[in-house]
């Protein structure tokens, strides 16, 4: 992977993180936790296989009103 340097106060660091958005705030703590990462794909595998088994709720089920 290339590599980049760039010189940042450590408060212009934070206005550039202050104005992420919420997808890539995301996106920078999946690549800052690879555990993280791990822990999504393990939760995504079980889900999926759940589903397949029929122990998820369906959508109707979950978004319904009370």
């Amino acid at each position: 992977m290339p590599k980049v340097e760039i010189e940042l106060k450590l408060e212009q660091l934070a206005q550039a993180l202050n104005a992420l958005s919420p997808g890539e705030l995301e996106t920078l703590e999946l690549l800052l936790n690879p555990e993280l990462k791990e822990e999504l794909r393990r939760r995504r595998k079980e889900a999926r296989e759940e589903l397949a088994q029929g122990k998820a709720l369906s959508e109707d089920e979950l978004f319904a009103s009370e």
